[in-house]
């Protein structure tokens, strides 16, 4: 069993996309920290192995929902099994997410509307859907992963970079509704390693080597190590003066931005 401690114990925790890539080290770190948590993952074999990881590695309580969180009943489901199953829910992470590269000129409205579905409405339907027990217990903490590509207005990934640019403002907006209820909203903007962005920078090293030289820190986040323990730390007592924050845990590639600029068809 892997070392842990109780920065989190007693708190429950749903982490959506936690059986891979950001989600996952988020999940671990919290399940290190002592929390409950609850993976809701679209890939059954996914979320159920990292589930059974969680209970054996850390001994703790965690359970697995299926959920496509672009339905918005599946969403309103998922926050339901959590409040059933543990009784409460006290942190909400808005991790599920992604993007495809595609010129703007050539974004239809489906593309628009898809990416809006997964980045920004997925997530909004979860806060709406968590607020209700949370107001009632005085208590949450709710974290929307962010992305650099919409604070750097990245080449080639418009709708994904307007989703995330409206989950931010709607963040902020929580955090100033939510905020006298003891409800603290925040933004993480992550940069680390994924599967699927293994994948590109192993098609792609001339960009990864590029890359690189622009972030100070000479790498690319790790998500257990990197980005979990700063979810922890906005999830813990630690931050409970922290809200309507955007977190940069980038190793400082925001600073002046970082090259992004994939192939993409005319």
């Amino acid at each position: 069993m892997t070392q842990s401690n109780s920065r989190l114990s007693g708190r429950v925790a749903l982490v959506t996309g936690g059986g891979q890539g950001v989600g996952q080290g988020i999940a671990r770190s919290f399940a290190r920290a002592g929390a409950a948590v609850v993976i809701a993952q679209r890939n059954a074999e996914q979320g159920e192995r990292e589930t059974e990881r969680l209970r054996v590695d850390f001994g703790v309580k965690a359970a697995y929902i299926q959920t496509d969180v672009t339905a918005r009943e599946q969403v309103e489901a998922m926050v339901a099994f959590v409040e059933r199953t543990f009784g409460k829910l006290d942190i909400l992470v808005n991790n599920a997410g992604a993007s495809f590269p595609k010129k703007l000129e050539n974004h239809s409205d489906e593309d628009m509307a898809t990416s809006f579905a997964l980045n920004y409405w997925a997530a909004f339907w979860a806060m709406r859907a968590a607020f209700p027990g949370m107001k009632a217990r005085g208590y949450g903490k709710i974290i929307n992963l962010g992305s650099l590509n919409g604070v750097n207005a990245h080449m080639y990934t418009a709708a994904y970079n307007a989703s995330k640019e409206a989950l931010r403002a709607l963040s902020r907006t929580a955090a100033v509704e939510w905020g006298p209820y003891n409800i603290n909203t925040n933004v993480i903007c992550p940069s680390a390693s994924s599967p699927q962005a293994e994948d590109y920078f192993a098609a792609n090293p001339e960009m990864l080597a590029r890359i690189l030289e622009q972030i100070p820190k000479r790498k690319i986040g790790n998500a257990e190590t990197d980005i979990g323990p700063t979810a922890v730390f906005l999830a813990s007592e630690d931050g409970s003066f922290v809200n309507g924050q955007t977190l940069f845990v980038d190793g400082g590639s925001h600073i002046n931005g970082v090259s992004w600029k994939p192939h993409v068809a005319d």
